[in-house]
């Protein structure tokens, strides 16, 4: 049986107040006036038999880099032809237990747990060097690179055997091109945790749909972080945070009906053990965060059990609210190119890949 701290529960409801009234001077009447407009339907679609596709990004002519870490590949979805390869040809043997992929410049990045190291191949598929995982990031690979060369890691807090440590703010950390120095230039919020009571005593565990701050670095090694407690997008800049506009989002509550399905969504034999694990409150105003090549931020906003249509919000350079879109049915959009979209849909044999163009602006 869990047993949640009141202080972590007082915070929760009293978070849940303050962010249905008005959020104060800061808020910004002009995204609120910004109109959604709908995504339209995917023209092209490749069936793949994954079961959860993480991460993936653009590498252009209507290509996309997917991870499917349960597959333990990496494959490249062309649109063109509408198949899908692995990296490097079936015959590769460097991936192991792939994780993560980001593009810098013309190199794919690929990070590897199996290995320990990260792996760069050409956009045709070619295997051109690796990078083993640095002791100065406890052998965190690096998450993103500017055009300067400069690496980026998402070094997080030691747990330590209660998982207290989660209590402390996570570091980005930049390195130079070859890994020999490495500075902090930003902290982001601590994940939301919960103190909970199991047979082997106290411990402080993450919250299931807790709230996360999301981030990534510009070409011009501006680093960009989605604050999911103030919902903006802010820039770090000349060694100071610049913060963004707030965005309008909905309150909404987690409920059984979200606790339910989040369980479902496990294999029968091991629902019983999960029934336990704590819930947040209130339901983030944002999933995910991922950067388009031109520098806009999009945002994958929470919805209601109930509802049919997800919001996404475009953040400019500037951290200015630039469009909405929505998007009706089942499906996620997963990473963002200059003119298509990518979005996952998961069903009984695998994931759909839908690659949805993004409507022309507005005059």
């Amino acid at each position: 049986m869990k047993s949640i701290s009141i202080s972590r529960l007082a915070i929760a409801v009293v978070g849940l107040g303050a962010a249905a009234c008005n959020r104060g001077p800061g808020s910004s009447r002009r995204a609120e006036s910004v109109l959604a407009e709908p995504l339209p339907t995917a023209a092209d679609t490749i069936i793949t038999p994954f079961g959860e596709l993480p991460v993936a990004v653009s590498i252009g002519a209507r290509k996309w880099v997917v991870v499917a870490a349960d597959h333990n590949t990496v494959v490249v979805a062309d649109f063109a032809t509408k198949q899908f390869a692995p990296l490097g040809g079936p015959a590769q043997k460097e991936l192991q237990h792939p994780f993560g992929a980001f593009v810098g410049g013309d190199t794919i990045y690929v990070a590897d747990w199996g290995t320990r190291r990260t792996s760069l191949w050409t956009k045709d598929g070619r295997l051109v060097g690796t990078i083993p995982a640095p002791a100065a990031t406890r052998g965190i690979q690096p998450a993103a690179r500017d055009a300067a060369g400069q690496f980026y890691f998402e070094v997080p807090p030691m747990a330590g055997a209660d998982g207290s440590g989660n209590k402390d703010s996570i570091s980005v950390v930049r390195s130079d091109p070859s890994m020999t120095k490495f500075d902090t230039v930003a902290r982001l919020s601590p994940v939301e945790i919960a103190e909970v009571q199991r047979n082997t005593g106290k411990r402080f565990e993450r919250l299931i749909n807790g709230g996360r701050d999301q981030w990534g670095v510009r070409p011009n090694g501006r680093v960009w972080i989605a604050r999911v407690f103030q919902n903006r997008v802010n820039t770090i800049g000349a060694g100071k945070e610049h913060p963004g506009e707030d965005l309008p989002d909905p309150v909404l509550e987690m409920t059984q009906a979200d606790r339910d399905q989040f369980i479902q969504s496990f294999p029968e034999d091991v629902r019983s053990t999960i029934e336990d694990v704590p819930f947040a409150l209130i339901k983030p105003p944002f999933e995910k965060g991922f950067q388009d090549p031109i520098g806009n931020v999009w945002l994958r906003k929470s919805r209601g059990f109930a509802d049919s249509i997800r919001r996404y919000h475009v953040v400019d350079s500037t951290g200015l609210l630039a469009r909405v879109f929505e998007a009706l049915g089942r499906g996620v959009v997963n990473a963002a190119g200059t003119e298509t979209v990518l979005m996952e849909e998961q069903f009984k044999a695998g994931v759909r890949l839908m690659e949805v163009r993004i409507p022309s602006r507005r005059p």
